[in-house]
């Protein structure tokens, strides 16, 4: 049993995930990581919004699986990623929740990206 807190998203922490309309293109030390047309948006609370990407779509090559993990009580526990073509800024640059929970289970096999750690997270629209 674990002793980690879980935390239902409601009125005072909302947590939305919904599909991003358009192609989200994440680059990373000038090389595409990511080129999807069904990623997922998810909005928490009054954060700014984050692009989960499957990660069926992310060029994974690239990545290079950390020891670093962290706990969210509305998602679950996180592992991280580094991009090897990005160089030290991109180290645990990605993120992912391989078994979130319920309430954003959407998200499973999807991966996000710190916006300050890569080139770009560019969305398109057709």
């Amino acid at each position: 049993m674990s002793d980690k807190p879980v935390l239902q998203p409601g009125p005072t922490h909302p947590i939305t995930v919904t599909p991003t309309a358009g192609r989200v293109v994440v680059t990373s030390g000038g090389k595409v990581v990511a080129d999807s047309r069904n990623s997922l948006t998810l909005q928490e609370s009054t954060y700014p919004a984050v692009q989960y990407v499957p990660l069926a779509d992310v060029d994974q090559t690239l990545l290079e699986r950390t020891t670093t993990e962290s706990y969210c009580p509305f998602k679950g526990d996180a592992s991280y990623y580094s991009i090897t073509s990005g160089g030290d800024r991109a180290v645990d640059s990605v993120w992912e929740y391989r078994n979130p929970h319920d309430a954003v289970a959407e998200i499973k096999d999807h991966v996000a990206f710190y916006p300050d750690r890569v080139d770009a997270i560019e969305i398109q629209t057709d």
